[in-house]
């Protein structure tokens, strides 16, 4: 089959962390130690300003060809329909609330869960999901227009990612830890675990934050064969230093299985994680309007940035998707 005839989907995770409901859950199953750490149980976590409105907005816009949007969530609705009719009246493409509960079925003990990693171990098990399917997180969007040949080669995922040496990462993981109190959790160390997890000491592919394209067959085979690698995974109900990647589990299997492309990374993504740096906001904006190779964007904590500062990215996404009327 060519990429036209083989349906591709698009799996996009979401919470709304200023929920009352959501935010006394996660406070009832919060130690103080996971409360004070923004990499796993911190408000700033589940903090949104919008930005499903922008990931959805930039799919509909920029991959038509994409035939079903899955939203997963936790008993939560995003209310986005009055804007996805309003902006999108004509849109072929069908979007599906999903929640963990269903994702979660036959483990319903480890929920609830406030952990991407592990929501992310088990999103091949979306009822009707296709065998080719693209997981964004809710602040990764497109920049531009895409083609299927951007996400995949047939049957093959394309992974934009370089290749570390899966020592030297290790290395520098344990000089972190020499002296610490806590066990450092970091992004680029879940792919090494995950490298771990195949028992590949050799490199790992290291990827940004965009969009991940993946293989149903490949995960659902392999788990199927090793339960306990899923079991450990979303065992834990906030993000754990002991914890893999499952978008590099795929891509590790995917390649030795001879069905990933891997492509460099180089200049396809415009990260923003605002800072109090002067300019910063407006110098990522003209980096983007003069990089024809953008395709990729993620917006990282931006409710973190200033009022102005929030105004300016929103102000831009707006006339970048076509979403104001001039």
């Amino acid at each position: 089959m060519d990429n036209l005839s083989m349906p591709i989907d698009a799996v996009v995770t979401w919470v709304d962390g200023d929920d009352i409901n959501h935010r006394e859950k996660r406070r009832r199953y919060t130690s103080a130690d996971e409360l004070s750490n923004d990499d796993i149980g911190g408000e700033i976590r589940f903090k949104s300003v919008g930005e499903i409105r922008y990931c959805l907005a930039s799919i509909l816009r920029f991959a038509p060809f994409i035939r079903k949007i899955f939203i997963v969530t936790d008993n939560q609705d995003p209310r986005i329909w009055d804007f996805i009719e309003e902006k999108f009246p004509d849109r072929k493409t069908e979007i599906e609330l999903v929640d963990h509960k269903v994702i979660f079925r036959g483990y319903e003990s480890c929920l609830p869960v406030f952990n991407s990693l592990a929501i992310e171990s088990v999103l091949w098990r979306i009822p009707g999901l296709a065998e080719r399917f693209v997981y964004f997180n809710d602040d990764v969007m497109l920049a531009a227009p895409v083609k299927p040949e951007d996400f995949f080669a047939g049957d093959r995922l394309v992974c934009y990612a370089s290749r570390m040496s899966w020592h030297f990462a290790s290395f520098l993981r344990w000089a972190k830890h020499i002296g610490k109190r806590h066990k450092v959790f970091g992004f680029k160390y879940s792919m090494v675990n995950a490298a771990d997890v195949l028992g590949r000491h050799d490199y790992f592919l290291r990827f940004d934050h965009i969009p991940h394209m993946l293989l149903r067959d490949v995960l659902e085979d392999y788990y199927s064969k090793h339960p306990e690698v899923l079991s450990a995974n979303i065992s834990h109900r906030f993000r754990d230093p002991s914890q893999y990647n499952p978008q590099e589990l795929c891509y590790l299997l995917a390649e030795s299985q001879g069905r990933a492309v891997v492509r460099s990374g180089q200049g396809n993504l415009l990260y923003i994680y605002p800072r109090r740096k002067k300019n910063y906001i407006d110098d990522k904006i003209r980096k983007f309007d003069t990089c024809l190779d953008t395709i990729f964007l993620c917006i990282n904590s931006l409710n973190n940035a200033s009022p102005e500062d929030v105004r300016k990215v929103l102000s831009w996404l707006d006339k970048r998707l076509m979403l104001r009327d001039e």
